[in-house]
């Protein structure tokens, strides 16, 4: 039997969040291995300039402004990578965002504003490519959630309760989906050196600490994660869906 590669020639990827951080590193990792790449977030600006990367490594991509937290947007955001494209292989889910506060002095809005997008967008863009998916008899969704999904973290409560939702919506999803050859899974990074994540290792004390509680004992670059991804997306993972794959260097150990 033929060793399987990471390749994802021809295929088409959606990455939402896709204009900076873990979504950028995606989105060219998976632009390098062959696939088509729509990336998606707010930020037009941003977005122009990851397209200019990816043409610039002889890829093709398409940028997309969309609020992910708004069925309208993903809809179109869906029907405009088939417009483009003809189909959609890959969804990313990976925008997301936080309010760092601790639990007893969040307010509603706070708590509705996390809500909306790192739990309720993740729902609505993987319902919206999973019914075209189901078309296809074909797909492959992965959805970045974090380790404070399953452990308790500092500053990050509410954000940790809507991952903790994405980790059970993706094995529910999985569940569903795979008599339709549709493979579910989540990537849980520990602390990543992103722009998302800046406020907490930016401070020279606050790093130490970080680093100290992590085994490997340092923070992660976003291409790591986007390793996790691509083989997540590829053949290579062709057995493995309603998966939380935990790439912290250790922490969770």
């Amino acid at each position: 039997m033929p060793i399987p590669d990471l390749r994802l020639n021809n295929k088409v990827a959606i990455v939402t969040g896709g204009s900076r951080g873990i979504g950028r590193a995606i989105a060219l990792q998976f632009a390098e291995a062959g696939a088509k790449v729509v990336v998606a977030s707010r930020n037009l600006a941003d977005l122009e300039k990851v397209s200019d990367e990816i043409r610039a490594l002889g890829g093709e991509a398409m940028v997309v402004q969309a609020n992910i937290a708004l069925k309208p947007d993903v809809d179109a955001m869906v029907a405009k990578t088939v417009e483009r494209f003809g189909r959609v292989d890959i969804l990313v889910n990976n925008a997301a965002i936080n309010v760092m506060r601790p639990l007893l002095d969040l307010r509603e809005d706070g708590w509705d504003k996390v809500m909306n997008v790192s739990l309720k967008g993740y729902f609505l863009c993987t319902q919206a490519a999973a019914r075209l998916m189901v078309d296809q008899k074909s797909g492959n969704i992965i959805s970045i959630v974090s380790d404070a999904a399953v452990k308790a973290a500092p500053a990050l409560g509410v954000y940790g309760i809507a991952k903790a939702g994405v980790v059970m919506m993706t094995k529910i999803f999985a569940v569903d989906l795979a008599p339709h050859n549709i493979r579910v899974n989540a990537i849980g990074p520990g602390m990543v050196k992103t722009g998302f994540s800046q406020p907490m290792w930016g401070n020279p004390d606050v790093r130490k600490m970080i680093e100290a509680s992590i085994p490997l004992r340092r923070i992660a670059e976003p291409e790591e994660i986007a390793s996790v991804a691509l083989f997540l997306a590829s053949d290579a993972a062709s057995y493995i869906t309603g998966e939380t794959v935990f790439a912290d260097g250790g922490t969770l150990a």
